[in-house]
């Protein structure tokens, strides 16, 4: 069974960064695309990923560790 608002792995292996082009890492706890490399974190709304910088929010310093 998939989960409703789960993002599927092949979309994961294609979606960058639009600011860095850099891959993403998916938060599944907060339904986020995270890049660390922009220090930005992409909104997931109803399992469509919001690729929009000015949709994003900041990360906050302890978020862009690894």
């Amino acid at each position: 069974m998939v989960e409703e608002n789960a993002i599927h792995p092949k979309l994961l292996e294609v979606l960058v960064c639009p600011v860095t082009r850099m891959p993403l890492i998916y938060d599944r706890e907060h339904q986020e695309l995270i890049s660390r490399a922009a220090k930005l974190a992409y909104p997931i709304r109803q399992g469509i990923p919001i690729m929009l910088a000015e949709e994003a929010r900041p990360l906050r310093p302890e978020e862009t560790e690894p």
